[in-house]
């Protein structure tokens, strides 16, 4: 097949949060299935800073972003290891900024012109590149004007004859939602301006555009398409998702395992894996526990139990919940707890008084570092993650692959890949975790105190669930198949409606 991928972020050229994972690791995963793909995203000042190198490419173009005709041009690299070829659309005025999105906590004004520049710009190179694509695969957004583009302004062009198209939506939350007068901006005529397509509750929504237009759409977790679905989580939208639930479908994340893997990680204190005696424990992860009480200025005591949390400090990750239940336990019980994060400063300012008031229990870091946050996972033995929702979730990932045992909320893709703990589940062999249903800090004291338990009462059987979480397949091989049978779907789709 011939794949084109749109995304606003792709590692390591930029990245805000999990969609550029996903577009980064996803296409060198279906390179490696037989798949012709590129990529293209925005040419933000951050990519110059990013290996491979980024270079020119003789491709520039002139496109309408509405009453103005806006130049620009096409530079390209490739995806680390792999022969993907990543574009990148070129504006100085658009893209050429300190952050991708927004800055001093507020979005971009022109931030509808951008994208419109970005989605018509993807296009267009294509048609001069003679890509002639079997699927685009947009992201988001900030690219959901691109399957309107092909169905009302590119469907009789050669170059995009048998092209289809896929959304996935990341985090539903985040819809690219701008006043009526921005519908003159895209270009398309002011018909699809209407409420069964481009218009939510007077305004244009480039999300739903997206999912009304593209011909599949999926999210990335089974759990997560479900809950979409429904009012609680689904943000105004779940009507029109209602509305096309034949065309959804969900797809869990996989996580990089040349990145995320503790047994060839460059910044652990030492190298493990899953193959360890149940009764004696993982000597290689005692040692990055360690090391990870020392870094975080805690007493290295092998036998206390080593919570780690890494994230952004917001509503969403559930940190309503976290506060109070660390609050009691730094008071009341013999465990520590290592935070790395930066997000709203409400959390800032309690994190850090809490810090200064137990600094033997709670090691804090407010900011962000990879190496750091590999270390967590590697030394903690409990990941605490009580999202309120979480489309996919990584983190909890993370933590399996490296024996950390999460502690989360059952909510999308964290209902899909962590397996309660129970009499049956432990028995079986596939408990890997601990999980709660209600979104309260009792629920999360309580759960926390069960797996608490096991931890200082059933070492063993803390370490089969240590050993099964190590053990799962969490790469990005088994969710590239599944997109490769999405895309077919799709193209088949596409030329049913051809014969039409």
């Amino acid at each position: 097949m011939k794949i084109v991928l749109a995304s606003s972020e792709v590692v390591p050229f930029a990245k805000t949060g999990g969609l550029a994972d996903v577009a980064g690791a996803l296409p060198r995963e279906l390179e490696k299935l037989g798949h012709d793909i590129v990529v293209f995203m925005p040419a933000y000042r951050c990519i110059h800073r990013a290996e491979p190198a980024v270079e020119s490419t003789p491709v520039e173009f002139v496109l309408p972003v509405g009453n103005r005709v806006e130049a620009g041009r096409l530079l390209f690299s490739k995806l680390p290891d792999s022969q993907v070829t990543v574009f990148f659309v070129e504006h100085s005025h658009y893209f050429d900024r300190a952050q991708l999105y927004g800055s001093g906590g507020n979005d971009y004004e022109d931030n509808c012109e951008r994208f419109t520049f970005f989605s018509r710009a993807v296009l267009e190179s294509i048609r001069i590149l003679g890509l002639n694509p079997d699927v685009v695969h947009v992201n988001d957004w900030q690219t959901g004007l691109i399957p309107a583009l092909i169905k009302c302004e590119y469907r009789d062009h050669p170059s995009f004859e048998n092209t289809s198209s896929l959304i996935t939506i990341h985090n539903l939350a985040y819809q690219g939602i701008f006043e009526r007068e921005k519908m003159a901006v895209t270009g398309l005529d002011g018909r699809y301006f209407n409420w069964r397509q481009m218009e939510f509750y007077g305004s244009l929504n480039l999300l739903k555009t997206g999912i009304v237009f593209a011909d599949s759409i999926n999210t990335v977790s089974p759990t997560y398409a479900a809950e979409i679905q429904q009012r609680e989580q689904g943000c105004g939208l779940e009507g029109v998702l209602q509305d096309r639930r034949d065309r959804l479908s969900g797809i869990l994340n996989g996580i990089d395992v040349s990145e995320w893997n503790p047994a060839t990680d460059k910044h652990i204190a030492m190298t493990f894996d899953s193959d360890f005696d149940l009764n004696v424990g993982n000597r290689g992860k005692a040692k990055c526990k360690h090391a990870l009480q020392v870094e975080a200025k805690l007493d290295p005591d092998p036998d206390v139990p080593l919570i780690g949390i890494v994230g952004r400090l917001a509503t969403q990750k559930g940190w309503s919940l976290i506060l109070p239940v660390l609050k009691a336990f730094l008071d009341s019980v013999a465990a520590q707890w290592v935070i790395l994060g930066t997000g709203e400063p409400d959390y800032h300012h309690v994190l850090a008084s809490l810090h200064r008031s137990y600094p033997d229990k709670l090691g804090l870091t407010l900011g962000f570092s990879n190496e750091y946050a590999h270390r967590i996972e590697a030394g903690a033995d409990l990941f605490v993650m009580p999202s309120q929702y979480e489309p996919c979730g990584l983190n909890q990932m993370y933590s399996m692959a490296y024996g950390t045992i999460p502690i989360v909320r059952k909510t999308g893709g964290l209902a899909d890949t962590v397996v309660n703990a129970t009499h049956e589940t432990t028995d079986n062999g596939t408990a890997n975790g601990f999980s709660f249903d209600e979104f309260t800090p009792a629920a999360l004291q309580a759960t926390l105190a069960r797996a608490l338990r096991m931890y200082n009462e059933h070492r063993p059987t803390w370490n089969q669930l240590v050993q099964s979480g190590m053990k799962r397949d969490w790469s990005w091989n088994s969710s590239a198949r599944q997109y490769e049978e999405v895309y077919r779907r799709t193209m088949l789709r596409e030329s049913q409606r051809g014969h039409q």
